[in-house]
């Protein structure tokens, strides 16, 4: 038990100090490439020191990552496959991980966690009951907080596509009316904009370069990124490409409509919000004003009812 013991604590440990020396290795490397990039370049490097300057995620967890993740593979069903890695997709594959290896490393993160509650339990002497409970649920913590990150990395994507897509649009429709192509364009939203949306713009740029049709490169970058309101526009800049419709005009109602439905969720937001401030009203504000208001009273009733009787 002792030697178990010290095996998690040395793991955590471990984990801690790489995330820690990950975390300045990627300042040290911003700070180097800004350098290289304003005194001039060092040459060609080598094979060996590309992979040496790569981050230490890239050259040892991923690696560890993809090995315990071909030999778990089996064993993942089908369908939780399928979700996770329609979920990474949609988030932007954070760490080039496949749904193999996003599964080990939750179970990673369920050993670690269980590694420090046992920790924990062991060195504020807790009994046994409460301390498996304890470990028990820093498991349980530990297996479920990458699908909390994943699906948060999810959702910031895209709100961030839902907030940019209107200014996109009225982007494009300008660069079209000014004589512009569709690609023309969108290449003028990728220069003149940044964010989640240009960025998948420049993809899907590039597999178009690469010979991809455009339909398709459209479709997929609707994949991607799963969004109601993209998919609503590129739908109707594939129908009016097949109809022969002017793209500026359907681009601008488009904008239109998609000002309209952000105002809509924004009005919506709002709408909800006293319903949400219920609740530490009624579990913080509350309480604590009627101690404020009642208590002496309530002091004072007692007091006079003892000394009554």
């Amino acid at each position: 038990m002792v030697t178990l013991t010290a095996t998690l604590v040395f793991l955590a440990v471990l984990a801690l100090g790489l995330t820690v020396y990950q975390a300045f290795r990627a300042g040290e490397e911003a700070v180097v490439t800004r350098a290289t990039a304003l005194l001039g370049g060092e040459g060609p490097a080598t094979l060996r020191e590309q992979e040496l300057r790569q981050p230490l995620y890239y050259r040892v967890v991923k690696p560890l990552l993809r090995r315990l993740g071909a030999a778990g593979k089996q064993y993942i069903p089908a369908g939780r496959t399928a979700n996770i890695e329609k979920l990474l997709l949609i988030a932007g594959r954070p760490g080039g991980l496949t749904a193999a290896e996003f599964m080990v490393l939750k179970y990673l993160m369920a050993i670690l966690s269980g590694a420090v509650g046992l920790l924990l339990g062991r060195l504020s002497g807790l009994p046994a009951a409460q301390s498996f409970l304890f470990v028990t649920l820093l498991l349980v913590f530990g297996f479920l907080l990458p699908d909390f990150f994943l699906r948060q990395k999810v959702r910031q994507r895209q709100e961030a596509v839902r907030d940019a897509l209107p200014d996109v649009l009225d982007l494009l429709t300008v660069s079209i009316e000014a004589g512009l192509g569709f690609d023309g364009a969108i290449l003028k939203v990728v220069e003149k904009m940044k964010g989640v949306l240009p960025a998948e713009f420049r993809q899907m740029l590039q597999e178009i370069k690469v010979g991809k049709p455009r339909r398709d490169a459209l479709r997929d970058m609707a994949l991607r990124l799963d969004v109601e309101e993209l998919s609503s526009f590129i739908g109707a800049i594939l129908m009016a490409e097949q109809m022969g419709v002017q793209l500026a005009n359907v681009m601008r109602l488009q904008a239109q409509e998609i000002r309209l439905k952000r105002r809509q969720r924004a009005d919506e937001q709002a709408m909800k919000a006293p319903v949400k401030m219920l609740i530490p009203l009624v579990f913080f504000i509350f309480p604590a004003t009627f101690i404020v208001l009642l208590g002496p009273a309530i002091l004072n009733m007692a007091r006079a009812f003892r000394s009554g009787f």
